[in-house]
């Protein structure tokens, strides 16, 4: 198997009341993207809410020196990193498929399950 066809799988609980950790599962997602790994980013329950259009501009105070979750979004997209909403999770907090950035894809539960099972690698934040 060559380093294309591995797999990394990052999950993110963390959302705004955590935004320290979702900076960084952007960031290693990135790193793991630019390792050449097929990456994706699994969102649930806080995590979901980064990726509702509008959501970091309207919740995120920009540290000087700091990155910011836009910044790291938009360096995971660039990178090719696939990103993925819980719909449990969406369902709950009544987001919607079109509430979410265009990038964002809808999946259950049981697709996390099979991603981790079969990846080369996995963080959790």
């Amino acid at each position: 198997m060559t380093t294309a066809e591995k797999q990394f799988i990052v999950t993110c609980t963390s959302g705004f009341d955590k935004i320290a950790n979702a900076r960084s599962a952007l960031m290693f997602a990135s790193l793991a993207a630019a390792a050449d790994f097929k990456t994706i980013l699994f969102c649930i329950q806080n995590a979901v809410d980064v990726m509702v259009k509008g959501a970091i501009e309207k919740n995120e105070i920009a540290v000087p020196g700091v990155p910011t979750l836009a910044q790291r979004l938009a360096e995971a997209l660039e990178m090719g990193v696939e990103i993925q909403c819980c719909t449990q999770t969406m369902a709950n907090k009544k987001i919607t498929a079109e509430d979410l950035i265009p990038q964002a894809n809808l999946a259950g539960a049981m697709n996390l399950i099979d991603l981790t099972a079969k990846a080369d690698g996995t963080l959790c934040f």
